[in-house]
């Protein structure tokens, strides 16, 4: 994820790090924040960043909104050697004379940007008055936007579009030594630079935000990564904790292979829940009256289409197995129109592809070039870095190739949905673990029961180590919680108060078979923590 998710669309790591150094030697002299104007957009930008009926409130935002850059070393092991800048802004509390402190918020990613997270917060989500009594702090981490950042060389080969069908394990080696070689000249196009894009490095950035905005303790806002983030942060910096809320808990130990088979077991067990409320509208969708008979069904008819790819005049490429499992991982929002897509593949006979079908796989045309003035909302180099620079796996093909196949015998539904790929295998540049500790700071892990980028347990794996209190949402949709009126009253009072109750309902499973405005259908797979 980068940026907010609408509730209906689909959509992290963990780590072993160890400190480059002693946080006291890190955060040295208090840290000076360069104020200046912020960025105007244009009209097209505005646009593409939020829904028309939106524009007047977050134009009176962005009017309000400050921004500057602090100066951060480049290493934190060199502190006095190149010094490169991140990029933040503050909407400042609307009640100063009570003023509560700053809260610092991250979208996710690794990468995604949260420079205009403030803004995006209160125009977008629900989180009526967050804003009143603290000042709201965005910041893009190093790597992204308008920080210091580095793209790293387009790929040198491309291996080719897979054949249609079960993936051979022929065309995986291909794709495998692709992305291996793509890993290696990523790595070595600007090793000093792309080696101090981490989870801790960015934790150490945003201490010295906290020092420049003068504040004794910083509280924060993390969802997906940024729940990895924040409880980085907080084991390095314990003392400088006030509030945190972390929403769809990361992984609180991180392979890459243990990071897949956990969302991938995840999506698994969320495609029953799919199926049961598929049998109680047999009469709609036909698939059979017992959760058991439609999962049945859903896997013949992967299987079916994995043997026999079907070729539609309309639609540019073949259609297999993978489109099936997709459709299975949807979450709840989404069920109505992905039970349509799995009933109208079965009932095809062609040669024009089924109406809803079309109009999810349809060639959608050239993507429109997009503003150039439109802020970056994620950044992929930073996003393979902050993976792999955590990774200890690194996977040779005949590993990797073995996980993947017991993935799909483990996950017969969904298991396509997630992607074969080389990982970080490759990545030149050397591990750096970052290990967890406990603290006692104020710490709520909102863990949501039934979501596949998040499984709900890591938030108990992650309260094991680091403490804190579960806050339980019931439904399935990856950082949830400020789109949902009930939740987000919850985490405005917790930031107020300090204190919270043990959950909330979330976004609800729908009720009939009204198809969601989204006409999408989303992948949860490797690459992307949100």
């Amino acid at each position: 994820m980068t940026g907010f998710r609408s509730v209906s669309a689909g959509a992290a790591l963990t780590l072993t790090v160890g400190l480059l150094g002693p946080p006291a030697a890190a955060a040295a002299a208090p840290s000076a924040i360069s104020w200046a104007p912020c960025p105007t957009y244009s009209a097209e930008a505005l646009h593409a960043m939020v829904p028309p009926d939106k524009l007047t409130r977050f134009a009176e935002l962005l009017a309000r909104l400050e921004c500057g850059t602090v100066a951060v070393p480049l290493d934190y092991r060199a502190p006095h050697g190149r010094l490169i800048t991140v990029a933040l802004t503050r909407l400042k509390a609307q009640d100063q004379a009570h003023r509560l402190g700053s809260l610092a918020l991250n979208p996710g990613g690794p990468g995604g940007s949260g420079y205009l997270m403030p803004v995006q917060l209160l125009t977008m989500g629900e989180a009526t008055g967050i804003d009143k009594r603290y000042d709201l702090i965005g910041f893009d981490p190093r790597g992204v936007g308008y920080s210091t950042a580095v793209d790293c060389p387009p790929p040198a080969r491309d291996p080719g579009p897979e054949p249609a069908g079960p993936l051979t394990k022929e065309a995986a080696r291909r794709t495998y030594d692709a992305q291996v070689q793509d890993n290696a000249a990523c790595g070595r196009s600007d090793p000093a630079f792309l080696s101090r894009l981490t989870t801790a490095d960015v934790a150490r950035d945003l201490d010295r935000i906290r020092s420049g905005l003068r504040e004794r303790k910083l509280n924060f806002l993390g969802i997906s990564w940024g729940t990895w983030l924040g409880a980085v942060y907080r084991s390095e910096f314990p003392d400088r904790v006030g509030r945190m809320f972390l929403d769809s808990v990361a992984i609180p130990r991180f392979t890459l292979p243990a990071f897949e088979n956990g969302r991938a077991a995840a999506a698994e067990r969320n495609a029953l829940r799919m199926a049961a409320w598929i049998a109680e509208r047999d009469d709609v969708y036909g698939f059979g009256r017992t959760a058991g008979r439609v999962r049945a069904a859903i896997i013949a008819l992967r299987t079916d289409y994995d043997a026999h790819p079907r070729r539609f005049t309309d639609v540019p490429e073949p259609l297999d197995g993978d489109l099936v499992a997709v459709s299975a991982s949807q979450d709840a929002p989404v069920w109505p129109l992905a039970a349509k897509v799995m009933a109208e593949l079965r009932d095809a006979t062609g040669p024009a592809a089924p109406p809803t079908v079309k109009e999810v796989v349809g060639d959608p045309g050239a993507p429109a070039e997009p503003p150039a003035d439109l802020p970056e909302q994620s950044n992929r180099t930073m996003n393979r870095a902050a993976f792999c620079n955590e990774d200890p796996a690194r996977l040779d093909f005949e590993a990797d190739w073995a996980g993947y196949r017991q993935r799909l015998a483990d996950n017969p539904m969904t298991g396509l949905n997630h992607s074969f790929s080389a990982g970080c295998a490759g990545w030149p540049l050397p591990v750096q673990p970052v290990r967890l500790r406990p603290g006692t700071s104020s710490l709520v892990l909102s863990g949501h029961k039934f979501e596949t980028p998040s499984p709900y347990e890591w938030t108990g794996q992650t309260q094991a180590i680091v403490g804190g209190r579960v806050y339980t949402v019931r439904d399935d949709v990856h950082g949830s919680v400020l789109q949902v009126p009930g939740c987000a009253a919850d985490l405005v009072t917790y930031f107020d108060t300090g204190r919270i109750d043990g959950g909330c309902a979330g976004v609800p499973v729908p009720t009939g078979t009204d198809e969601p405005a989204v006409r999408s259908l989303s992948r949860t797979g490797t690459g992307s923590w949100s």
